[in-house]
């Protein structure tokens, strides 16, 4: 994800105009009816920590809270290890609030999930733990930790991106890919834990490391992500999960909210994603003299609140809150961040253009990647990446 997470953790990268990566799995939480969460984070959290702060004040009066817990380094001098070691610098968070479940969540996922499915599937099963898990097609198999199940989802054994992947009961032609989203009850979870910490070869990654033991000796299943049904939602959008690991991947999922008909809608108001709602003016169009190429418009885009678009033209973009684009200049299938301004006459094609950059006046982005790439960062597909607050002459 770089250059996009060179100054920030890549759950703080902002995503569909206004949100922020996490924002998405806190979202699922609290419309899932779960109002105690603990986010553990470590390197470059500041931006984290600050969106935390001011996104997710819940309501402590009733015992809600959405709360950062920075690295503590409580049991000796490392950072964390793994995400296993992460649960284990931090069981006292687990002692003192002693639940009888714990979710163990990544927050670097573009998904919609109602977690209290998963948690009946838990209960019904009498499970010690369940793992959320997605079908793939067979063959994109060896790119995931991959699960295999028998006919009633009781997991049989976990491999970490195999060359032959098992298939699901009855679908040869899919497999079960890991999600990385995890239901413990908690005690199996403490053991498993402990257990890990003590075994100086461990990698401490929940996939290699738990889930590769845990199911020869514990009830372990698999939640098949593919059955969860979110309240307002189409068939065309269950099932929706991106691992945003990647630039393109990133880029391709926040494209994905912007057809008419999208596969992952933001505009559902039976389950809302929640965000910073900054204290800004309604976004603006001005300028209407199409003889002279001046008008302000923007087609199959999001533009957020605070936008001028002042005779310019966005088309198949993403606008965060305070950009600005001036007269005569042209947007097509990019992603601006917040406060960028675009010069008069500029060109910008498939691009990331991250906060607070200027494009000065003229400049095209996404028409000569050669050239691009003399100052920019581009991917291999072809996006045009600009870092946080870079100088353009």
């Amino acid at each position: 994800m770089e250059p996009l997470t060179r100054e920030r953790a890549k759950p703080a990268v902002p995503f569909g105009g206004r949100y922020r990566i996490i924002d998405f799995c806190l979202s699922n939480f609290v419309n899932s009816g779960i109002y105690k969460i603990k986010v553990l984070t470590q390197y470059k959290s500041d931006s984290l920590n600050n969106h935390l702060s001011r996104a997710w004040r819940m309501a402590a009066f009733v015992g809600h809270y959405c709360e950062p817990v920075p690295a503590q380094m409580r049991t000796g001098g490392d950072w964390y290890k793994g995400s296993v070691d992460a649960i284990f610098q931090n069981l006292n968070l687990i002692s003192d609030e002693q639940p009888e479940h714990v979710y163990v969540f990544g927050a670097d996922h573009i998904y919609i999930m109602d977690v209290e499915q998963m948690a009946s599937f838990h209960r019904q099963n009498q499970a010690d733990c369940t793992v959320a898990a997605i079908p793939v097609p067979i063959e994109e198999g060896s790119q995931f930790g991959i699960i295999d199940v028998d006919t009633n989802g009781a997991i049989r054994n976990f491999l970490e991106k195999p060359k032959n992947p098992p298939p699901m009961p009855n679908n040869p032609k899919m497999c079960l890919a890991s999600m990385g989203n995890y239901l413990f009850n908690t005690s199996v979870l403490v053991d498993e834990v402990i257990r890990d910490a003590k075994d100086p070869n461990s990698s401490h990654d929940f996939g290699k490391s738990i889930l590769t033991k845990l199911h020869k000796h514990a009830r372990v299943y698999a939640y098949d992500f593919a059955s969860n049904i979110v309240p307002g939602q189409t068939q065309n959008e269950r099932g929706y999960w991106r691992d945003v690991g990647n630039i393109d991947a990133y880029y391709a999922a926040n494209m994905d909210t912007i057809a008419v008909e999208p596969v992952f809608n933001l505009y559902n108001q039976q389950w809302p994603i929640q965000a910073y709602i900054a204290s800004l003016p309604p976004a603006k169009f001005v300028f209407a003299d199409f003889d002279q190429n001046r008008a302000g418009y923007a087609t199959d885009s999001m533009v957020s609140e605070g936008c001028i678009i002042s005779g310019g033209r966005v088309d198949r973009s993403i606008l965060s809150p305070k950009v600005r684009i001036n007269s005569y200049s042209e947007v097509s299938d990019s992603i601006l961040m917040e406060n960028v301004e675009v010069g008069r006459h500029a060109i910008i094609r498939k691009a990331i253009i991250d906060k607070n950059v200027t494009i000065p006046p003229k400049t095209t982005i996404g028409v000569d990647l050669e050239e691009d790439r003399k100052r920019f960062h581009v991917t291999d597909s072809g996006i045009v990446v600009i870092a946080k607050g870079t100088h353009i002459d």
